[in-house]
């Protein structure tokens, strides 16, 4: 068998992830028939195919799908090498590659790259904003450094570091202001406005309502927590928030904001990593700079 080259594995990774040749290709930076070469090299080294092409699709065979989980491993492997030269040098440099919930992007991410853009000017940073199951896949291939989500995540492969806590508060029509805040009980009753399957955030406020993995009837189910806001100020239900997102999300909405009694919903923010990262001390110190970006000013 020819040699396999790192660059063939890249090749590889891309069209795997892409299941199309000119997205891929884009993606690597290289013209389609470039690609396509690479590939067919690669077939030809091993002797077997790795990818079904169709006329509108291209698909990993039963043989891809087995050499695509080792090419991950060595290309993560790859990866870290360059991590670990990075990790001899103090301090924060070079890339760094952050995964993070859509339910705290908007409200974290300003400040905190301002911050890390004025602390460290030489750190590269790359933000990849989507849900948490996403994320912590993102995080084992290696394509990410670390993800701030919701916890617990409770794998033994990732070092979890909380961050801080935060309440979750209800919205509800600016009609119902004079209203007390409804329990539990009252809040099950409600036109409840959630985000769409996928996003943890639903999943903690089914379970502050004792909904388990039900939902409310005539429910919407959003993308974003300002679309739920802007639904809440229409009159069409009621949602919850997390605190760190009132000042963005209800400024340009007729609703009220209402602090449940306790024992109050919270979520817990914090910070993951693979335990296997070079990268542990520096991210560590990240974390104390994302800490003190999300502290009430």
């Amino acid at each position: 068998m020819d040699t396999i080259t790192l660059k063939q594995l890249r090749y590889f990774e891309a069209l795997a992830r892409e299941a199309h040749f000119g997205r891929a290709a884009d993606a690597c930076a290289i013209s389609q028939p470039a690609l396509s070469v690479q590939i067919k090299e690669l077939e030809i080294s091993l002797g077997l195919a790795l990818f079904e092409r169709g006329p509108r699709h291209v698909r990993l065979t039963a043989f891809g799908e087995e050499f695509g989980q080792r090419a991950q491993t060595i290309l993560r492997a790859v990866d870290e090498l360059g991590d670990l030269a990075r990790a001899a040098t103090a301090g924060l440099g070079g890339r760094l590659r952050i995964g993070i919930i859509p339910t705290i992007a908007p409200y974290l991410l300003p400040r905190l790259i301002a911050d890390l853009a004025r602390r460290h000017p030489d750190l590269d940073i790359h933000i990849r904003e989507t849900v948490t199951s996403r994320l912590i896949a993102e995080l084992q291939a290696g394509k990410i450094d670390t993800a701030i989500l919701a916890l617990p995540i409770s794998d033994p492969s990732l070092t979890e570091i909380d961050l801080f806590t935060e309440d979750l508060v209800l919205i509800r029509p600016i009609g119902d202001r004079d209203l007390p805040a409804p329990d539990q009980a009252a809040l099950r009753d409600m036109r409840l406005l959630l985000l769409e399957e996928g996003h943890c955030f639903r999943d903690q406020t089914l379970s502050f309502c004792n909904l388990g993995g039900s939902r409310p009837r005539e429910g919407l189910d959003g993308t974003s927590l300002s679309t739920l806001v802007q639904m809440v100020g229409a009159g069409i239900g009621v949602t919850l928030i997390p605190e760190m997102a009132i000042d963005v999300e209800t400024k340009a909405a007729p609703v009220h904001i209402a602090r449940f009694q306790k024992p109050r919903p919270t979520r817990t923010v914090g910070m993951v990593w693979r335990k296997s990262n070079p990268l542990a001390d520096q991210l560590t110190q990240l974390s104390g700079i994302v800490r003190a970006c999300a502290a009430p000013t």
